[in-house]
């Protein structure tokens, strides 16, 4: 038994290992990094576009200030909007699609109807609309947001509910009495919570593409707090005299979307029972 299982097992160890390996980095230096001896907004007018080098890896922007301690203070916006704005959209949405699946009638018409009309409009340009209304700073980027990001979260769950509302299960607990928040929280909340954690994990890749594009507008977080999109907007005036203020900031962001998203697939893939079940039998 254990013959066949070590090279699966091996492969899902070189899968993962590096996706993982650049969350728990992204995450540890978001929330440990004011241990750090970091000065992310120190001005130096003598390192002004200053490459990288061996005092400063990562080299200075154009007010001198070291690119490095900006990209971790840059990592701490991403996550904290990243974190806030998924657990809003799970919640909410997680709440209002289970609850419209399960009451049905005049309220899940509504709903659906809410849920077409928030759908019309493009994401990324409602969010733009929301930020631009609101006002720059880190709480209306994650208010819009997660504005935005609960629609998605409501309809895998009123999906879900829908398949699961006529099980045996569910029949035996309105049978016998069971309150309606009661069969919610019992019998059909813990059986959609795999869909939605595979949902949230891609959620924190497009949530963290969506605050670098509203910093990058001048609409996410103001200076001097870093921001990734904000950095690589000042970055580009310089492209052709110091191009490390964008590629720098570039590559932190690929790595940390790319990691979200392959970690997502990962966990659809082991969360599928279909699959599963076909993988054991092949």
């Amino acid at each position: 038994m254990a013959g066949p299982s070590h090279p699966i097992h091996h492969r899902l160890t070189m899968r993962l290992w590096l996706p993982l390996s650049i969350m728990a980095a992204w995450s540890f230096l978001a929330i440990l990094h004011p241990l750090f001896s970091l000065t992310p907004d120190a001005i130096d007018l003598t390192n002004i576009l200053s490459p990288p080098s061996l005092e400063q890896w990562l080299g200075h922007d154009e007010l001198g200030r070291p690119v490095a301690d900006r990209l971790i203070s840059g990592a701490q916006t991403s996550f904290v909007v990243s974190l806030c704005v998924v657990a809003l959209g799970v919640s909410l949405g997680g709440i209002l699609g289970v609850s419209s699946a399960y009451l049905s009638g005049w309220v899940d018409t509504v709903f659906v109807r809410i849920v077409d009309v928030m759908l019309a409009f493009p994401g990324l340009l409602l969010a733009i609309a929301l930020a631009g209304a609101l006002g720059p700073g880190i709480s209306n980027v994650i208010l819009a947001l997660g504005i935005v990001g609960w629609v998605g979260y409501a309809r895998l769950a009123r999906g879900q509910v829908l398949s699961l509302k006529h099980a045996d299960h569910v029949l035996a607990a309105q049978a016998i009495g069971a309150p309606p928040w009661r069969i919610i929280l019992r019998h059909l909340l813990p059986l959609i919570m795999a869909p939605l954690i595979v949902e949230a994990s891609f959620g924190v890749a497009s949530v963290i593409i969506a605050e670098a594009g509203l910093s990058f507008l001048g609409l996410g977080v103001q200076p001097p707090t870093a921001s990734w999109g904000s950095m690589i907007r000042d970055g580009t005036r310089y492209m052709l005299v110091a191009p490390h203020l964008v590629i720098f900031p570039g590559l932190t962001l690929m790595a940390v979307v790319l990691a979200a998203n392959m970690l997502g697939d990962w966990l659809r893939d082991r969360l599928d029972v279909k699959e599963q079940r076909n993988r054991r039998h092949s």
